[in-house]
């Protein structure tokens, strides 16, 4: 298959999935709103203390981001399968593995760059600034696609399940911890004086990483499923 074919296929997916977010537009919003309560509310929980808001900021953004990352996974194939249109999409001649890649980038630009675009008014509330506000940024960038590849799998695994939400988080919580431990990190070192690039290279190599296995673990488990 031709690049400029491969890229059709994968824009397509994207296009189509972007139309459909547009139009039930309520379930897109509600993980945003989500992220906006959890991390607003957590000032007001813990106190008005400078000194602890910065320190709990990492965590409490990225915690907040992995868990909106989690609620929308469901709408990453389920109403595809309802449909019959992942049915179709193992019959046509493009490769199943680049289809997925086309919907897993939708998933993320639905719930992950919101996030992204988000996170410099959500770091100010704690007190972030300068370079660990920017460190901030670049981390969830980095962190929250690799989020929606390996959240993907589990969607996929779980697909036509009953009580498969429960289960999907079963089985990826635990593989979301280093990308958690990796991008809350990079903002602690940046903030503590030391740099954060050591996390942010260990972060683009998970996310390189999950770009060549998730589409095809992801594909492989999306035929059982359908079997």
């Amino acid at each position: 298959m031709s690049h400029s074919s491969m890229w059709d296929s994968i824009s397509g997916i994207i296009r189509r999935d972007l139309l459909l977010a547009m139009r039930r537009w309520s379930d897109a919003a509600m993980s945003v709103f989500f992220l906006v309560i959890v991390v607003s509310l957590f000032p007001l929980g813990v106190g008005p203390e400078p000194a602890v808001l910065r320190t709990i900021a990492p965590g409490v953004l990225w915690v907040a981001a992995l868990l909106t990352c989690l609620l929308s996974l469901s709408r990453v194939f389920t109403p595809d399968y309802l449909d019959g249109v992942l049915e179709q999409m193992v019959l046509v001649p493009q490769p199943l593995s680049l289809l997925v890649l086309g919907k897993v980038l939708a998933h993320w630009m639905i719930s992950g760059l919101p996030v992204v675009l988000l996170s410099p008014l959500l770091g100010l509330q704690f007190g972030l600034e300068g370079e660990a506000l920017g460190v901030l940024v670049l981390s969830l960038l980095l962190g929250t696609p690799t989020l929606s590849m390996i959240g993907a799998i589990g969607a996929a695994l779980v697909l036509g399940v009953r009580g498969s939400g429960l289960l999907v988080a079963l089985l990826v919580l635990p593989l979301y911890v280093p990308v958690l431990i990796f991008g809350a990190g990079a903002v602690t070192s940046s903030m503590a004086g030391i740099g954060g690039e050591a996390n942010l290279s260990l972060l683009g190599a998970c996310l390189v990483l999950s770009l060549f296995l998730a589409p095809w673990a992801t594909a492989a488990a999306l035929r059982i499923a359908l079997e």
